[in-house]
């Protein structure tokens, strides 16, 4: 990769940090965060589906106590940042942006093995290596140049060092066709590549792929079923159902896999 593209992604990643000091979202983005969000949000808390990510994360995760692990693009910390920061040997929080990462160093006030930079992890500034764990929830998507990301990854990451992924997936027609009409109007589409298949193919590749689930396949149309004459119960035994299949056949299946929102990863080093 020259260095002419990736000073070329450096400085969209200026634009980046720009737009995530300040979040200002413009009208058809924040339609899309709501259609995204809020519709599915019942049955996420019902199904405590978010939970079940994050426990899944927390397993994968295992016992940090000799571990050196790196909070790629935390902001001012995600759900899982202060355990990590807790439970680590030494913990570094990365983010593009600095007001967001003032906030997180706030946070971690009460962890002298914890710290936070503001800084671009494909900058040749951010040098530190090695680390054990590789956290990165709702990050990796963020990066159009997988050769660059996959550079980067590796470089950074300890010989039998874990990485830890969750991201959005635009491989159902579905979802590729309101993405495709959504994305003109989208105001951080510069920096916003969900999965496609060709991207999760490419991880198999480069990474031995331990584990992943997949969440919100089947599952993501049953807010229709609230049109339908059903008692509460019934509707979310269903909805349980359509959840925990998304959940186990994603595990093997790329066919189902391909029909979900979500991918989270458990992935390390080719050996």
């Amino acid at each position: 990769m020259s260095d002419t593209r990736l000073q070329e992604v450096l400085e969209v990643n200026k634009k980046q940090k720009e737009f995530y000091n300040v979040k200002k979202k413009n009208a058809a983005t924040k339609l899309w965060s709501f259609m995204r969000n809020k519709l599915l949000s019942d049955f996420r808390k019902e199904l405590q589906i978010n939970e079940q990510v994050y426990e899944k994360h927390r397993t994968w995760l295992g016992d940090l106590s000799d571990k050196k692990v790196l909070d790629l693009g935390c902001y001012a910390g995600n759900h899982l940042s202060l355990y990590l920061a807790e439970h680590s040997k030494s913990y570094l929080g990365i983010d593009l942006s600095d007001k967001a990462i003032g906030q997180l160093n706030e946070r971690l006030q009460d962890f002298p093995n914890a710290k936070a930079e503001a800084v671009d992890f494909l900058s040749p500034e951010f040098t530190e290596t090695d680390f054990d764990v590789i956290y990165a929830y709702g990050v990796l998507h963020h990066f159009e140049s997988l050769d660059l990301l996959f550079g980067k990854l590796k470089e950074k990451l300890a010989n039998d060092g874990k990485l830890i992924s969750y991201d959005p997936l635009k491989t159902s027609l579905p979802l590729r066709i309101i993405r495709g009409l959504y994305r003109p109007f989208q105001s951080d589409a510069d920096w916003e590549w969900p999965f496609t298949k060709k991207t999760v193919k490419r991880f198999h590749n480069e990474f031995k792929v331990v584990e992943r689930r997949a969440i919100l396949g089947s599952s993501k149309w049953a807010f229709f079923l609230n049109l339908i004459p059903m008692s509460a119960e019934k509707k979310l035994n269903y909805i349980k159902k359509l959840h925990q299949k998304d959940w186990e056949q994603s595990l093997t299946s790329d066919r189902h896999l391909y029909k979900c929102m979500h991918l989270t990863m458990l992935m390390k080093q080719n050996s």
